[in-house]
């Protein structure tokens, strides 16, 4: 991904949305007992289409704003977002999307990642919170809603953020850029 002042201020734009979304709408829904949680999937796509370190950036950033706004303890949700995106960038710079429900199960995955990241890192500062065998079905339940929400979240983010990127042409193919006569 090409990064310049005008993509930073979509990305800003994008993760601003993400976390006010997040909080005024999502956290107010209730599904079998569960909150869908849009920010990994935010990361992940982010990942996913502009490398591990834009990735990491929005994720933290996503993660700090969240903390902020929440008055939780600052750096939780950076931790674990900033994983989820550094990890989907990781991955695609490292292998070929060339199936789509590789997006679905990286958002699926990652949203079960960061939702158990942040539960094990809370449990550590000593944040008092009962333990069951709910909270496997909560994490279930979210890693679905994460799958689910990556269909519409994906083609989103890479239509908004398509001046950006940077495609590579199809292998075995050598691009010609022009013809001489």
């Amino acid at each position: 991904m090409i990064v310049t002042p005008k993509i930073l201020g979509r990305l800003a734009l994008i993760i601003l949305v993400a976390v006010v979304l997040q909080v005024a709408f999502f956290s107010k829904i209730t599904i079998l007992g569960t909150s869908p949680n849009i920010l990994p999937v935010i990361a992940v796509c982010l990942g996913l289409l502009g490398g591990a370190v834009v990735g990491a950036v929005c994720g933290f950033a996503m993660g700090f704003l969240l903390d902020s706004a929440l008055l939780q303890t600052l750096g939780v949700s950076s931790l674990v977002l900033l994983a989820a995106g550094y990890l989907a960038g990781r991955y695609r710079e490292g292998f070929d999307i060339s199936n789509p429900l590789v997006p679905l199960a990286l958002a699926g995955g990652l949203t079960l990642l960061s939702a158990g990241g942040f539960a094990l890192v809370q449990l550590m500062l000593g944040v008092e919170s009962p333990v069951s065998l709910m909270a496997l079905r909560e994490l279930f339940l979210q890693s679905v809603y994460g799958a689910v929400l990556m269909i519409p979240a994906y083609p989103l983010m890479r239509r908004v953020l398509r001046a950006a990127l940077v495609e590579e042409p199809p292998r075995g193919r050598i691009p010609i850029p022009f013809r001489t006569a």
